[in-house]
């Protein structure tokens, strides 16, 4: 019987990227990845011998008790791995700006910013991108007790 609590965590899908943005990943928030690419599982496994080096299962352990997983998918187990991501972010929630904004910077570099990090009417900083490898992310501040809005945050 374990001990750790029941969490939910985010499964990203990739296309023999996985690894290169799990390290990504870790060059930003720390932790500690576990890889196992798809040559190390059973023999008769059915898949295409291109594909050994890609991640079966990835997964990244962020301190603090937060997790990511991930895989590289190839095409015949998922037919629109091609497609943008859609309905989903990733999210990442600190309740210092000055970390959130640092988050924001790093993984948001060579991916593309939807809305730059700042200050909104809900946030003392909020910012969301896609980054480099097609996932999208939001990083939020969670405000203080004590933070009031500046009356045109997030609408100049």
């Amino acid at each position: 019987m374990t001990t750790e609590p029941n969490r939910i965590v985010t499964s990203l899908s990739f296309q023999g990227e996985c690894r290169q943005a799990f390290e990504f990943y870790q060059s930003v928030l720390g932790g500690e990845i576990m890889a196992f690419p798809f040559g190390d599982g059973p023999p008769d496994m059915p898949i295409d011998p291109k594909y050994k080096d890609w991640l079966m299962h990835g997964w990244l352990e962020i301190p603090g008790g937060q997790a990511i997983m991930g895989a590289d998918m190839p095409p015949e187990f998922a037919p629109n791995i091609d497609k943008p991501k859609n309905g989903f972010d990733v999210t990442f929630h600190s309740a210092d700006a000055a970390e959130a904004k640092r988050v924001f910077d790093g993984l948001s570099a060579g991916g593309t910013v939807n809305m730059a990090f700042g200050e909104t009417f809900w946030s003392p900083g909020y910012g969301s991108f896609t980054d480099k490898f097609g996932i999208p992310w939001m990083v939020n501040t969670r405000p203080t007790g004590d933070w009031s809005p500046n009356s045109k945050a997030g609408f100049e």
